[in-house]
C-alpha cells in the first residue's frame, strides 16, 4: 500500500507540473513604459497569425511606436519567448534612430543604418515562432527600448551584449503575442 500511495502521490507531482503553475516571465530589464509601441498585424496578447511564424512565410510583424522619451539617442528591439526551454530571443535589432518621435518598421524593415543582432538559433535578424508541437501556447515578448546613448554594438552583437547596453533605458514599449503549434 505504501507504493502505491508514493506512485499516487508522485504522478500528482507530476501534472501539477505538466501545464500547470505560472509560465515564465522576461527577464528583460525594466524601464519605465513611457514608449508606445504595437504592431497592426495582431492585438496585444493575442494569437500571432501563421503567416509570421515557420508554418507560415515567417516574415517580421510591421512594428509602430510613437512617443518616444525626449532626448532619446538610440532605439533598441528585442524579441523573445521565455517559454522555450531557456529564454529564446528571436530578435534583436539596434542603432534605430531615435531623432523622431514616431516610426515605422513595415514587414520589420526598420530605417538606413539599423542594425541586426544574433537570435538564439545563431543568425542574423529574426527568427519566427516555432514552439514544438503539442506545447501550450508560447507568449512571445516584443520589447523597444529608448536610449540616451548609443549602444556602439557592431552587427551580430550577442543577445547577452544587446540586453547588457538596456540597463538605464529612459523608456520601453512592450507587447506580447502568442503561437502554439498543433
Amino acid at each position: 500500500m505504501g507504493a502505491r500511495r508514493a506512485l499516487v502521490v508522485a504522478l500528482a507531482v507530476a501534472a501539477a507540473g505538466c501545464g500547470g503553475g505560472e509560465k515564465p516571465k522576461s527577464e528583460l530589464p525594466a524601464a519605465p513604459d513611457n514608449l508606445k509601441f504595437s504592431t497592426p498585424d495582431f492585438k496585444p496578447g493575442a494569437a500571432i497569425p501563421a503567416k509570421f511564424t515557420c508554418d507560415g512565410g515567417g516574415k517580421p510583424p510591421t512594428l509602430v511606436w510613437r512617443e518616444v522619451p525626449q532626448g532619446a539617442v538610440e532605439l533598441v528591439l528585442v524579441v523573445e519567448d521565455p517559454d522555450a526551454d531557456g529564454t529564446f530571443t528571436h530578435w534583436t535589432a539596434y542603432g534605430i534612430p531615435a531623432f523622431t518621435l514616431a516610426g515605422l518598421a513595415p514587414n520589420g524593415q526598420f530605417p538606413a543604418g539599423t542594425k541586426n543582432g544574433k537570435n538564439s538559433a545563431g543568425k542574423d535578424g529574426w527568427t519566427p515562432p516555432c514552439p514544438p508541437g503539442g506545447d501550450d501556447p508560447h507568449h512571445y515578448t516584443f520589447a523597444l527600448y529608448a536610449l540616451k546613448e548609443a549602444t556602439g554594438l557592431e552587427n551580430g552583437a550577442t543577445p547577452e551584449q544587446v540586453t547588457a547596453k538596456l540597463k538605464g533605458a529612459m523608456g520601453r514599449g512592450t507587447f506580447t503575442g502568442t503561437y502554439q503549434r498543433e
